[in-house]
């Protein structure tokens, strides 16, 4: 358990000092994104089926498969995923989070971004759009898409993967877009 918690910080860190790119630089690496993407979005929809339909009425969403946390007082996270539009997929994103705070641990989860209208997409997409850390994210479960409600013109759907952490922290996640 120790082992896996400074791992997950380590390569944390080591891919938030690194500067990552948006988009996977080769084509195995985008592959392997992209299955990982259409995995997640198929487990997602086994724990709640009505996510399927949620994100048909969507203008778009983005799909971040793994994105790794760890903090020991000052903390981050990140990770890449795919954004579609229509179902469509028309780019890379990354997501990347800074907190400070009571926090300790490290955990994984795969966090999905619904955008209700174009506008909402379109911020996104332009780098204009983060989510505060007052914002409410559904786990993902049976009936989460039918309660789930849109605030500011976006949804938020996160699927524990595995970690443990213990904070009381104040951040915020900010995306990158890079179309395809």
């Amino acid at each position: 358990m120790k082992r896996r918690k400074f791992l997950i910080v380590g390569l944390m860190a080591a891919g938030l000092s690194a500067g990552c790119a948006t988009a996977p630089t080769s084509p195995v690496a985008r592959d392997t994104l992209h299955d990982s993407v259409n995995d997640t979005l198929k487990t997602m929809e086994v724990q709640d089926p009505g996510l399927k339909d949620f994100l048909a009425n969507a203008d778009g969403y983005a799909v971040f498969p793994t994105v790794g946390k760890g903090a020991v007082v000052v903390g981050g996270a990140y990770g890449r995923g795919e954004v579609f539009e229509h179902g469509q997929f028309i780019g890379y994103a990354d997501i990347s989070q800074g907190t400070v705070g009571a926090q300790l641990g490290g955990q994984s989860y795969s966090e999905l971004i619904a955008f209700e209208r174009p506008w909402a997409l379109d911020r996104f997409k332009e780098g204009q759009w983060a989510l505060s850390a007052n914002a409410s994210a559904v786990a993902v479960n049976a009936g989460a898409a039918a309660a789930a409600r849109y605030s500011d013109g976006v949804a938020v759907f996160v699927n524990p993967q595995g970690g443990l952490m213990a904070e009381a922290s104040v951040g915020g996640q900010d995306f990158n877009f890079e179309p395809q």
